[in-house]
């Protein structure tokens, strides 16, 4: 007897459903086929001790399981549960004539429970579109697919709860959550607060300018100045996400399968904070079957690099061109995948080797040949694609000491939010623009216009600095977010020559 089961598969972020064909008539054997990798192969020892252990067998005859569309490689163990139904329906030890209006996935264990699976918002966002009835899955990601609304979302936690769902007509509960309310849940909670901050008041500043327009920042100063402290706590200071950006996010820590069990919507930004060991594909994605890396893990957050010139060189090369279209597509012979990888960059560095270049008080100094090296790691082209260069000071002993609290970060992200909602306004007709960060040649045309005075400003700046024409254009969106926080129209002087103030890197005697 044939009968079909359907199960989906994961490609980049989205997902392609998988039709399991489960033949049984006379003879003996079990043929697998349609691409399986190792993990579905093993999957007959799994099942034939979760059926047993419940009460039920693979028969002693021929199976032939076909998952189609045949060409396309399947991989992981959540087609464990997919394939032990249809052999049950197949073999007609049990009853299951609306099985093909549910989508069905989960990782089998001996005893018949179920193990989570990657991938699940995906593949309820694709169930839905494609017209199943629902979903049936391991109970620790129904929530995470329970986002999908209008979408029956069934989470169970054995095989014999989906046999007598079958079989016996056994209801089994709905897993249903509010989005709205789970997005809103932890919103005003941060992890880390900028009122634990001492002094710093200037880096304060800037850390807001960078989270209003959604900047990159890079923060250069000696050990101990604060620069780690300041980094976390940038996420707690930026602008809620959208309902549409925590879906996006969700959908990628699905993928992996870094979503926390038992919860649905992520609602706070990512921050991510990789080892300068890391490998370049590690950073941007990759591998055969291709998975998101760091940058893409971090969209619509942060990816703080500490200690910047420690990471290899052709680590940080591969950044250059996700940080300017915030994508990063990865090709294979047989397939290619596109990540989305919109985040914010924040990077500290020590100034040189010993971490004292510029201090008169410190007895360690570096030669011209040690700086050099150090400095070198970083090229130019991704510096300019930086937008805000700050140096930081260690801060002094009357500072630290003082009791007196900081603002924090819920009124400084009132602030951050307002200027996000002047940018929103301004870029509503653009699908791809969102904020300052975001402006292309053609809108920093339209909305960073100057009078003469500031021209004149800017061309001086130019020419001392030796400034490129990226760097030109990233002060123009600096200044833009510093008038948006200030609720101005236009760009003026002031806000011209604080943005140039921070191009601290640009200066001579930095790199060069």
């Amino acid at each position: 007897m044939l009968k079909k089961v359907f199960a989906s598969a994961v490609f980049g972020v989205d997902a392609s459903t998988i039709t399991v064909e489960v033949n049984v008539n006379s003879g003996i054997g079990y043929h697998l086929v349609g691409l399986p990798d190792n993990a579905i192969k093993e999957s007959n020892y799994r099942i034939a001790a979760a059926l047993q252990n419940n009460g039920y067998k693979i028969p002693g005859k021929k199976i032939t399981i076909n998952m189609a569309p045949a060409d396309l490689r399947k991989e992981g163990s959540a087609y464990d549960l997919t394939l032990a139904v249809g052999i049950l329906a197949a073999s007609k030890q049990i009853q299951a004539n609306d099985l093909e209006d549910y989508l069905i996935m989960g990782e089998l264990s001996l005893d018949g429970s179920l193990q989570p699976i990657k991938g699940a918002l995906p593949i309820a966002i694709k169930a839905k579109e494609e017209g199943f009835k629902g979903f049936i899955l391991p109970i620790q990601n129904a929530k995470e697919a329970a986002i999908v609304s209008d979408f029956k979302v069934y989470g169970i936690d054995n095989i014999k709860q989906i046999i007598n769902f079958f079989d016996k007509s056994e209801a089994i509960e709905e897993t249903i959550i509010n989005t709205r309310e789970e997005f809103y849940k932890n919103l005003d909670y941060p992890d880390f607060d900028f009122a634990d901050v001492k002094g710093q008041e200037g880096i304060k500043r800037c850390m807001e300018i960078a989270a209003a327009g959604g900047h990159n920042i890079i923060l250069v100063g000696p050990p101990g100045a604060g620069k780690t402290m300041l980094a976390k706590r940038l996420p707690s200071i930026l602008p809620p996400m959208s309902l549409k950006e925590a879906l996006e996010t969700t959908k990628i820590h699905s993928v992996v399968g870094r979503v926390k069990a038992n919860s649905g919507l992520m609602a706070q930004r990512p921050f991510r904070s990789p080892h300068h060991t890391i490998s370049n594909v590690a950073l941007v994605g990759g591998g055969s079957y291709p998975q998101p890396g760091e940058i893409s893990l971090c969209h619509n957050g942060v990816l703080f690099l500490d200690e910047l010139p420690e990471f290899k060189r052709e680590v940080l090369e591969v950044m250059r061109q996700p940080l300017e279209d915030r994508e990063v597509t990865i090709s294979r012979a047989k397939f290619t995948v596109t990540y989305p990888s919109s985040f914010m960059l924040v990077a500290s560095m020590n100034p040189s080797p010993s971490g004292y270049f510029n201090d008169p008080d410190s007895p360690i100094t570096s030669s011209p040949a040690e700086m050099q090296r150090y400095l070198s790691k970083i090229s130019g082209p991704l510096l300019d694609r930086i937008d805000i260069h700050i140096e930081v000071t260690p801060v002094p002993f009357d500072k630290l000491s003082d009791e007196r609290k900081g603002e924090s970060s819920i009124d400084i992200r009132k602030r951050v939010t307002e200027a996000r909602e002047r940018q929103t306004e301004r870029f509503a007709e653009s699908e791809t623009v969102h904020y300052n960060a975001q402006m292309h040649v053609k809108q920093i045309r339209t909305h960073c216009k100057l009078d003469d005075a500031s021209k004149a400003l800017l061309k001086t700046a130019m020419e001392r600095l030796n400034l490129s024409a990226r760097a030109y254009d990233r002060i123009l969106k600096v200044s833009r977010t510093i008038a948006d926080l200030e609720g101005a129209k236009d760009i003026i002087g002031s806000h011209l020559s604080e943005a140039i103030q921070y191009r601290s890197l640009d200066r001579e005697g930095w790199l060069g």
